[in-house]
């Protein structure tokens, strides 16, 4: 085995770690499984939504016109008057 893959095998595949974080997590909801509720809840105040429910599609109404100068400059052929 190469070195570098002695070293991902120690970082990351030790079967059985547990970090400090991950471990004070799960014995918190298990204390206290109303959170578990409230996450669900607070997850879909905003996540469990389309995106058009999320950030609705603005009107167009303020959006300017197609072009801009088509009065600016007469058509070729055209004369002005």
């Amino acid at each position: 085995m190469s070195f570098i893959g002695k070293i991902f095998l120690f970082l990351a595949g030790r079967p059985g770690y547990e970090s400090d974080h991950t471990r004070f997590m799960a014995q918190y909801l298990e204390r206290h499984p109303e959170e578990i509720e409230s996450q669900r809840e607070g997850r879909a105040i905003w996540w469990d939504k389309t995106a058009e429910e999320r950030t609705p599609t603005p009107s167009m109404h303020h959006a300017p016109r197609a072009g801009g100068n088509e009065a600016t400059f007469a058509a070729p052929g055209e004369t002005e008057d």
